[in-house]
Parts: C-alpha cells; structure tokens; sequence
C-alpha cells in the first residue's frame, strides 16, 4: 500500500495518510497524489465531499518531511527543498480554494505540514486525541503552509504566542481557539464518515455528533498571552516576560530562549504582514519568498541536526542572539523572488 490512500465510499473521496512509521509526515510524492486526486475529484459529480483522515497510527500528520528539507538545505543548494515546498503549498491552496466541502480528522498529532492540509478545509475535527502546533522556531524554519494566514487572524495574540514558542493545543484548546470547527469523541468518527459517505451534508452530521468539550487550558493565560506578546517585535517581548516575576512567564520566557532569534522575527513579521492581506495565495507568495531563503540560512539545518538527528537539543544559532538579527537581513528574507522564481496557485 502506498503513503496515501486514495478510496471512494459512497458520494465522498478519501486521502488517508499511510506513513504511520513517520507520524504520516508529508513527502513531495504524498502532496502530488492528494493535489492529483483532488483535481480528479473537483469534476466528478459523484463524489459530493472529501475527507482528509489517516488510516493507522497515532498522528494524523506530524509535518513536512524535514529530513529531505536539511538535506537539500546541505547537498544541493536548496534546489529540491524549494520544489517541495512549492507544491506543498499549492496542495494547501488546493484544499483552501477547492469548490466542495473538506473534512480533515485532526486526530492525532497534527503538526506543520499536517496544519497546511487541514486548516484549510471547511470542517475541522477536534478530538480528545489532537495536539495540534507549529513548532518551527525550535527548528530556524517559521510557520509555514498557511500559517501567517492562520495564527494572524486568531483573537489575542494567540496566533503569534503559538508561533514563537510552539505550544500544543490538545482538542478543545483548538476548538476554543477557532482552529477546529467541531469537538468529537474519537470513538464518533467512523460514524462522521459513514454518514458523511452517505451523502449527508458534513456539517450537519458533524453538528449531530459533536459534545462539548473540556474546558480550554489557554483560556486561563490569554490575558497574560495578549499582553507579554502585544508586541511584534521579538525583543519587546522578552522583555515583558523578564518583568514578570510568575511562574507562567518564567517558563515561556524559558521556552523563548531555546528558538531561533531568526526564525522568531520572521514569524512575528510574517504575521504582521498576512494579517493585512485579504487573499490566501498572496500569503503564499510571500511564504514562498521566505522558505526560499530559510531554507539555506545556518538555522535551518543547525535546528534540525539539534532536535532531529543529533537530538542533543543544543542548536548554536546564527545570529544567536535577537539583537544581532538585523532588520536588514529579515527584509532580506521577505524580498521578492526574480520574477520566473514567484510561487503561483497552480
């Protein structure tokens, strides 16, 4: 069997992600294949729906497929990571774009990539099982797959506390925050896709099955959230952490520490940027322009040898400090691209 399961049930297309042994992470091949069946699907008047799930294991998608990204980063000059992150975001602008209801089943472990190709359905489902985040500044990557489109348009700078530090949202966090559109017990979801197979309209069936979830553990910090992190720029909020004497700062100021001061500013400037934007594929653009630079910036590869291969958790950033990140090299990295390099919806 291959990484994506491609099925048709009733009136609803199926992508089952099927690399269990890697979290479900997303290669180049997997992107074409969902892109493929997608665009077959878009013209087929029997299949009314699409459903975005996975088909074994315990996440639904953990990301891109890193370890291809550093490698490109290293050996050809970023060349194949560029085209992966093309295409991937052409997926993601896919499902954002596409003309008939997705349903992703974020259950599971749902990180980066796995973010990219379901937060642009029209239903999103929450469960008890779902840890959802964007954890590239622990890695000198930055938020990608749409993720200045997202964590901008979040209500109190929850969207950038997400991005710099790389917190978890278990279910009902997301569900309280607006990133999940229904909360469902993992043991409802075969009965969401049989119903929905059936050619009931998903959001009523997801509405039918849906419970109220726990309460939202973010909810309790989201006024120290909006405050220590109103600002956008990186050294502002550290230091508003490092005037708070609680426990709570202390730890984010903590976790702040250990990212990439790069990746940090991108982040907080990518946000500040997509939120004036009112189109989904210029937001991609300009995610593209960033990848492509990052992509080969030391961070990058130093980020993942740290978490990834070396797994000493000790990345020597470069710049190493936020000081020394300089406006001039963040423009640097949001410049346009020479014209015949733009990314454009497919």
């Amino acid at each position: 069997m291959g990484d994506i399961l491609t099925t048709r049930e009733g009136s609803a297309g199926f992508l089952s992600l099927n690399r269990p042994a890697a979290l479900h992470a997303l290669t180049l091949p997997m992107c074409h294949e969902m892109s493929a069946a997608l665009s077959e699907w878009q013209g087929d008047p029997g299949v009314e729906s699409v459903i975005i799930d996975h088909a074994e294991g315990r996440g639904f998608c953990a990301g891109g497929d890193i370890a291809f990204l550093r490698n490109s980063a290293l050996n050809d000059g970023g060349v194949s990571g560029r085209q992966f992150f093309h295409d991937e975001y052409q997926l993601n602008h896919q499902i954002f774009t596409y003309p008939k209801p997705v349903v992703a089943f974020m259950d599971g472990i749902t990180m980066g990539g796995g973010v990219g190709i379901s937060q642009p359905a029209k239903f999103r489902v929450a469960t008890q099982n779902t840890r959802l985040a964007m954890p590239e500044t622990g890695i000198g990557l930055f938020p990608d797959v749409g993720g200045g489109w997202y964590l901008s348009r979040m209500p109190g700078r929850i969207g950038q506390f997400l991005a710099l530090t790389g917190a978890r949202l278990d279910g009902a966090e997301c569900t309280w925050a607006g990133l999940a559109t229904h909360y469902l017990p993992h043991d409802a979801l075969g009965e969401a896709k049989a119903r929905i197979a059936a050619g009931h309209e998903p959001g009523g069936v997801l509405s039918a099955l849906a419970v109220t979830p726990p309460p939202a553990r973010i909810e309790a910090n989201a006024g120290q959230i909006a405050r220590h992190f109103a600002s956008d720029r990186f050294e502002d909020i550290i230091a508003s952490l490092e005037a708070d004497a609680s426990d709570w700062a202390a730890k984010e100021l903590a976790t702040l520490r250990t990212k990439s001061p790069q990746t940090c500013k991108v982040a907080l400037r990518q946000l500040a940027e997509s939120a004036k934007l009112s189109d989904f594929a210029d937001n991609m653009v300009m995610e593209y322009r960033i990848a492509s630079r990052v992509l080969t910036r030391p961070d990058f590869a130093e980020g993942v040898r740290a978490v990834i291969v070396d797994k000493d958790g000790a990345p020597k950033w470069n710049p190493a400090t936020p000081e020394e990140v300089s406006d001039e090299l963040i423009d640097s990295i949001f410049a346009a691209l020479p014209a015949d390099e733009e990314w454009k919806p497919g």
